[in-house]
């Protein structure tokens, strides 16, 4: 099984009295686009900091490949991070931005230019960046993190700001990233916005693991349901229960959880009862999200060892990632 790209062994951040970040540990798979999920103050930028030598641990090790970050040469060349899309000078352009990080990354600076066009931002690239929108900062951190052209790209919460345009390109600029081998770690806080992107989960809650898995798992855990509105509620409440369904009133209708359309349907047809609507709903992950968060005491890893695929490149600006 090929190397994991990224190794968090029982990492542990404590502030004071507060401990952001309780004995962690999953991996990353090369060539995939890993969601990092959890709830604000949950403690996933305090890890991405931690990973990016930004922050020191109290116990445990973050590992690009086989060492610290801080022990890769030319480490922009492999790793590129977007942290915090409110960090860029404000008196700069974006491609005066750029062109002061490319000496450190050890880039041309005519890179700059194919950057910032390849994020949407050509016709803002000699705007002063104080006036960009949160949008256009979040595609300009984007845009830094890919400078060094990086095999690994660490992002927080990269949909912040971003219109529902924005969020639809970033979507499609991630799944490409990975189709190209390179190793994505996305942060977020809603379930919704990197669902159709990645390949697989690391959910936390106060700090440490709830889950590790493929989406596809993470998925298997919702309950799927059907949506049933009747004129004949109290008929279709008896057929439930001699069904041995779990008909939940919702006031116009019913939910049935763990039953599909179709044998609600012909079971209602059978008994003579008429529906108003018959549906199947998706399953419900935005509530077994919230569900694992509220508690983090067991966590659950279901991964063999560090789920597969190849890694990529991209630089981490002291701007980008502060």
């Amino acid at each position: 099984m090929e190397s994991p790209a990224i190794t968090i062994d029982g990492l542990t951040k404590r502030f004071g009295s507060l401990t952001a970040v309780d004995d962690l540990s999953f991996t990353v798979a090369p060539g995939r686009v890993t969601g990092f999920l959890g709830p604000n103050g949950s403690g996933k930028t305090t890890t991405l900091r931690m990973l990016l030598g930004l922050v020191e641990p109290t116990t445990g090790r973050a590992l690009i490949g086989d060492r610290p970050f801080r022990q890769i040469p030319q480490p922009a060349q492999h790793v590129g991070a977007a942290l915090e899309a409110s960090s860029f000078h404000p008196g700069r352009t974006g491609l005066g931005h750029l062109k002061a990080l490319a000496p450190q990354v050890g880039v041309p600076t005519s890179r700059c230019r194919e950057v910032l066009d390849f994020v949407g931002l050509a016709q803002a690239a000699d705007r002063r960046v104080g006036g960009y929108s949160m949008g256009m900062r979040q595609r300009l951190g984007l845009a830094t993190a890919l400078l060094g052209d990086p095999q690994i790209i660490l992002l927080d919460e990269p949909a912040n700001g971003l219109d529902p345009q924005g969020i639809v390109w970033l979507r499609g600029l991630l799944r490409s990233l990975a189709h190209e081998g390179r190793t994505v770690l996305v942060s977020s806080h809603v379930l919704a916005e990197v669902r159709s992107t990645v390949d697989d989960v690391v959910v936390i809650g106060n700090g440490k693991l709830v889950r590790a898995s493929t989406l596809a798992d993470f998925e298997a855990l919702a309950e799927h349901a059907v949506v049933v509105r009747t004129p004949s509620r109290a008929s279709f409440v008896a057929l439930a229960g001699e069904r041995g369904w779990q008909a939940e009133d919702t006031h116009d209708g019913f939910r049935i959880p763990g039953v599909s359309a179709a044998t609600v349907g012909t079971a209602a047809f059978a008994a003579g009862i008429e529906l108003h609507q018959l549906a199947d709903v998706g399953a419900d992950l935005e509530a077994v999200f919230l569900n694992l968060t509220r508690s983090s005491d067991a966590p659950t890893s279901h991964f063999p060892s560090g789920p597969p695929g190849p890694p990529a490149a991209g630089p981490t600006s002291p701007e980008a990632v502060r």
